[in-house]
């Protein structure tokens, strides 16, 4: 049979792209995490084919119907995957003698990374399926496939959860076979069943991921038994089945949505740590005469202008479209929402990189009332973390979140409840002090709380006098700062995200009531304390106006190191003991000494701080370096349990004791209470420092993961003099 060619869109003044280079032998099948927000990565999965970055999606080419040829998916539309179905190759004679003879690339004329899927959804369809086990996954590998597909148990939402028991019991009974027939180039995916069964979509996800294989075990899982979900838009379930996926799956595993391809779904899936996604949606839709948008589809029928543009349809208008032949308008309805599929991806990553996906997805949840439905679920499980394994997913949300970052913060009615902001508040609850002692030297429990009403930052110009003010008035003065996510310590003025809220200046003015503004308090340890409200005044003539200022400066220190780093108040309070400051032009803070040893600079960009080597030496005073990986952790982490540490790989010491990125292969152990985006330090066996510089993944990926920096480094302790 031969495949049917359609017309093509491509310009003649387009450049060839070049084909992609192999991989590293070494590094075949190796995932790496580049850039984080929270649960969404930029990561890079390593094949024979290229190194594919993720989030990516792989849209499906029918061997025998090719609306868009895969030469130009490559070349016009840079993609840089395709999946296709092996099952419908092996079926027939013809593509399978051709893909045996010459390969699957040479049979698609694509030269990025072929995966195929292997039967499984045609079981779904059409009830069987005639192929074998490792019979499908022998084939897959004959013909050069860089990731395939096991043949899995397709569970059903619609199954009894004994039905769904058995599907995953058999998918991971058949993985071993499947693994030993995928050889040493291939790749191979292990779905995850389940249904809608958290507790089955954990197993599953241990299951498969626990698998050994005599290369290497699964490199990529799917999430299967979705589409009917999508089908029904059951948003909540299929996003409900996500999080319990990743509770369990490996760190050093991306997950792949199978048959997830509408650009609405991919900002919300991505926040969750959705990785790949795959679909037939762009033909699909086309050829039913509908457009594919961020915000849902789009029925061509009845259109006077285009809502969403592409250069597809530049020059067209929909009344010319429509007047088309049929098979010319579906390839060119299929260019348009190809184009729009991948803008929207592409849209996600550089949120990814700015650290906005989560907003983003929020933008994107009002697009559908199934879709917000969904949305606000996994809030629900954000505010009141429930007992199960979409609990344990929003645990590693909140702790992969870095809680400051750069940029504006828009203000919605979904702001306070973002992942990063959540883990701020979490951070500020748990480890925030009001001061040991005062400005003028005396000790004591505070007199009273001062809230700062109706003042927009920047704090440091618009609330500093009615700061110093109140402290002058009563030096036992807890002051606060009124905002529209509640009250922050006057000492974390500069802090972002809440230095950075975009919004009107009414809602600066709005004054809010004694019982909101209880509520923040109590979290923060002030409950039952005499609240006073006053408003933004100028700095007072006073002969301790100054000293009052440069102990504001010292609390700022003293609680970023606290709530940021982790070190106790008293070892803070110590290290800024003899504090002196160096100012900029915009009078902000700089950088910090102790004496006369340049110890820390407060970052300008988000309000956290950076570590100078001395600081990071002075907070590695005591050596403690972090229990092993396989070493059990305490559960009784005090509050304050120190800045963070990573314990280094000996072979790998003098080289980041140098000044290079601590690397994922060469930590032996880790701190559980590391923080993406903060500080920490690298340290030896014993405990020595080697380095400092920024975590870039959690405790537990550094446990998983085997490529990729896991620590940028800012400065090694090893320089030669």
């Amino acid at each position: 049979m031969t495949a049917l060619m359609t017309p093509t869109l491509r310009s003649p003044y387009m450049p060839v792209r070049a084909d992609p280079e192999p991989c590293r032998e070494q590094d075949l099948g190796l995932f790496e995490v580049v850039i984080r927000d929270g649960a969404a990565r930029i990561g890079r999965l390593h094949t024979l084919h290229g190194s594919l970055q993720t989030p990516v999606l792989l849209p499906v080419i029918n061997p025998n119907l090719r609306t868009i040829e895969p030469r130009e998916m490559w070349e016009r539309y840079g993609v840089d995957a395709l999946i296709t179905n092996s099952y419908v190759i092996w079926k027939h004679d013809d593509l399978k003698d051709e893909a045996l003879t010459d390969g699957i690339h040479s049979l698609l004329d694509y030269p990025g990374v072929v995966m195929t899927d292997s039967g499984t959804f045609q079981s779904y369809v059409y009830g069987d399926v005639e192929v074998g086990v490792g019979e499908i996954v022998d084939f897959q590998r004959d013909i050069g496939v860089d990731i395939g597909t096991m043949l899995d148990v397709f569970g059903r939402p619609d199954m009894s959860r004994q039905e769904l028991e058995d599907c995953v019991r058999e998918t991971a009974n058949r993985a071993p076979e499947s693994l030993k027939a995928a050889g040493e180039d291939m790749l191979l995916n292990g779905p995850i069943q389940g249904g809608t069964h958290q507790d089955l979509r954990a197993e599953a996800a241990s299951l498969m991921g626990s698998v050994e294989g005599e290369h290497r075990g699964f490199c990529v899982h799917p999430l299967g038994g979705i589409v009917p979900l999508m089908e029904k838009q059951r948003y909540r379930e299929l996003f409900e089945a996500l999080m319990a996926a990743r509770s369990t799956v490996p760190s050093d595993r991306p997950i792949h949505m199978f048959g997830c391809g509408h650009p609405m779904l991919f900002p919300m899936a991505i926040a969750l740590g959705a990785d790949l996604f795959d679909s037939a949606a762009y033909a699909l839709f086309a050829r039913d005469d509908r457009l594919l948008s961020p915000e849902g589809t789009i029925k061509l029928e009845g259109l006077n202008e285009w809502p969403v543009s592409s250069a597809a349809l530049f020059g067209r208008t929909p009344e010319e479209v429509r007047a088309l032949d049929k098979d010319e308008r579906s390839v060119l309805l299929a260019h348009h929402n190809l184009e729009v599929t991948q803008t929207e991806l592409a849209r996600c990553r550089e949120a990814v990189r700015e650290g906005r996906i989560w907003q983003l997805a929020e933008r994107r949840s009002h697009a559908n009332p199934q879709l917000r439905e969904a949305f606000l679920w996994v809030l629900d499980q954000l505010e009141e973390i429930p007992d199960d394994p979409s609990g344990e997913t929003a645990l590693q949300m909140l702790a992969s979140a870095n809680p400051v970052r750069m940029g504006r913060e828009d203000l919605s009615e979904d702001t306070g409840s973002r992942p990063h902001i959540l883990h701020l508040h979490a951070l500020l609850s748990m480890r925030w002090r009001v001061p040991g002692s005062w400005w003028n030297g005396i000790d004591g429990a505070p007199d009273r709380v001062v809230i700062i009403d109706s003042s927009p930052p920047p704090w440091r110009i618009t609330a500093l006098g009615a700061a110093v003010k109140a402290l002058l008035e009563n030096p036992r003065s807890v002051v606060m700062i009124s905002t529209p996510l509640g009250p922050i310590p006057f000492s974390m003025e500069d802090v972002s995200p809440w230095c950075h809220l975009e919004c009107s200046d009414e809602t600066w003015r709005e004054i809010y009531d004694d019982e909101e503004i209880s509520e923040g308090l109590e979290e923060l340890g002030l409950s039952n304390i005499p609240l006073v409200r006053v408003a933004p005044s100028e700095i007072p003539d006073d002969e301790n106006s100054s000293e009052v200022r440069d102990w504001l400066d010292r609390c700022s220190i003293v609680d970023k190191l606290s709530v940021l780093c982790a070190v106790p108040p008293l070892e803070a309070c110590k290290l800024t003991g003899e504090m002196e400051v160096r100012r900029s032009n915009t009078d902000r803070v700089v950088n910090v000494f102790n004496k006369k040893q340049h110890m820390l600079s407060p970052r300008l960009t988000d309000g956290g701080i950076s570590l100078t080597l001395e600081g990071a030496s002075t907070l590695n005073s005591k050596p403690n370096p972090p229990a092993l990986f396989d070493e059990p952790i305490s559960d009784s982490l005090s509050d304050h349990p120190g800045i963070p540490r990573v314990r280094l790989l000996e072979d790998a010491t003098p080289f980041v004791g140098k000044g290079r990125n601590v690397m994922h292969g060469y930590i032996l152990g880790a701190d559980p209470h590391l923080i993406p985006g903060q500080p920490c330090l690298v340290v030896d066996d014993e405990g020595n420092l080697v380095a400092h510089g920024t975590a870039v993944t959690t405790h537990r990926e550094m446990s998983q993961l085997s490529k990729g920096v896991a620590v940028r480094v800012r400065e090694g302790a090893l320089r030669d003099d």
